[in-house]
C-alpha cells in the first residue's frame, strides 16, 4: 500500500512523512516543490498543488491512503478544491483519508471527505509546540521574547499529532473519529518562556506586546496582512478548548505526550546564542 501525505514538507507533513517511513510504510510525499524537499531515504518525492487539482493525477496513481491538509499557498488560504480532489482520489482507489485543520474555516475539505464515501479520521491540534521556534532569534540575542497574547493553551507537540495522523491512516478503529490533540499542560506564554530558560540554563524574560505592535512586527518580517490579521485574531481569543488538555495522543498512540520541556531539549539551538553574538 502507498500512502499519499499532502504538505510533506510543513510541520506536520514531514513529521508524518517521517513516522511512516520508519514504519515501515510506503510513502510518497506531495510537495509544490519537490526540487528542495528533504525527505527520509526510500520516500518518493512528486511535485504537485492541492489548489490546481490537475496537478495531481500521478501523485494520485496507485495510493490507497492519504493525509490531506486543508490549506494551500503562502497565504494560508483554505482549501476551495477538496470535491475535485477527492473525485480524483476515488477514481484512484484512496480508501482512507486523514485530514488535518486548524479552523472552522478550512472545513470545507472535510466536508467532501466525509461526503465522499471513504473512510476517514479528523485531526485538529489547536497550537503546535514548533510555533515557539518564531522566538528563537531573540531569545538567542537578548534572552527575550516579546509577543502579543497571554492565554494559556495546551500546546502539543507536532510528532504527537503526527502520530494521531499516522495511527488515523493504518490502524482501524479511528473511522469518523474527530481528534484533537494536545501536550499535557496548559501553559501560558510567559511560562513557556520560562521554560525555554530552565532548559537552556538562561533567564527569558517575556515582553508582552500590543495588538498594534505584533501586527507591526509581522509585516516588517514579510507577513502577509490577512494573515498577520488571523494569527492575531486567534492569539487575543483563542478557542476555549485550547487551554483543556486533552486523552487523545495517549487514547490513540498509547504513549502519552511530550512535555514542552523535551521539545524544548529537542530545539535547545535554536534558543541558545551563536557563538558570534555571546558576550564575557
Amino acid at each position: 500500500m502507498t500512502i499519499l501525505v499532502t504538505g510533506a514538507t510543513g510541520t506536520i507533513g514531514r513529521q508524518v512523512v517521517r513516522q511512516l517511513a520508519e514504519a515501515g510504510h510506503r510513502v510518497r510525499a506531495l510537495t509544490r516543490t519537490p526540487e528542495t524537499a528533504v525527505v527520509p531515504a526510500g520516500v518518493e518525492v512528486v511535485g504537485g498543488d492541492l489548489a490546481r487539482p490537475a496537478t495531481l493525477a500521478s501523485a494520485l496513481s496507485g495510493v490507497t491512503a492519504m493525509h490531506l491538509i486543508s490549506i494551500g499557498g503562502d497565504d494560508y488560504a483554505p482549501l476551495r478544491t477538496g470535491d475535485e480532489i477527492m473525485a480524483m482520489a476515488g477514481a484512484a482507489g484512496v480508501g482512507r483519508v486523514t485530514v488535518l485543520t486548524g479552523s472552522d474555516d478550512e472545513l470545507a475539505v472535510l466536508r467532501a471527505v466525509t461526503a465522499s464515501g471513504v473512510s476517514w479520521t479528523h485531526v485538529r491540534p489547536l497550537e503546535f509546540m514548533a510555533n515557539k521556534l518564531a522566538w528563537g532569534p531573540s531569545i538567542a540575542q537578548d534572552g527575550t521574547v516579546a509577543a502579543f497574547g497571554e492565554a494559556p493553551m495546551a500546546i502539543v507537540h507536532e510528532a504527537d499529532v503526527a502520530a494521531v495522523v499516522v495511527a488515523g491512516l493504518t490502524a482501524d478503529g479511528h473511522h469518523g473519529a474527530t481528534y484533537s490533540p494536545t501536550g499535557p499542560a496548559v501553559l501560558s506564554r510567559p511560562a513557556a518562556a520560562e521554560t525555554i530558560g530552565e532548559v537552556i540554563g538562561r533567564t527569558v524574560r517575556f515582553k508582552p506586546l500590543t495588538r498594534a505592535e505584533a501586527r507591526a512586527g509581522m509585516l516588517a518580517d514579510g507577513v502577509l496582512p490577512e494573515v498577520a490579521d488571523y494569527v492575531l485574531d486567534y492569539e487575543a481569543s483563542p478557542p476555549p478548548e485550547a487551554a483543556v488538555v486533552s486523552p487523545v495522543v495517549a487514547e490513540v498512540t498509547g504513549r502519552p505526550p511530550r512535555r514542552f520541556a523535551e521539545w524544548v531539549a529537542e530545539h535547545a539551538a535554536e534558543f541558545r546564542p551563536k557563538p558570534s553574538e555571546e558576550t564575557d
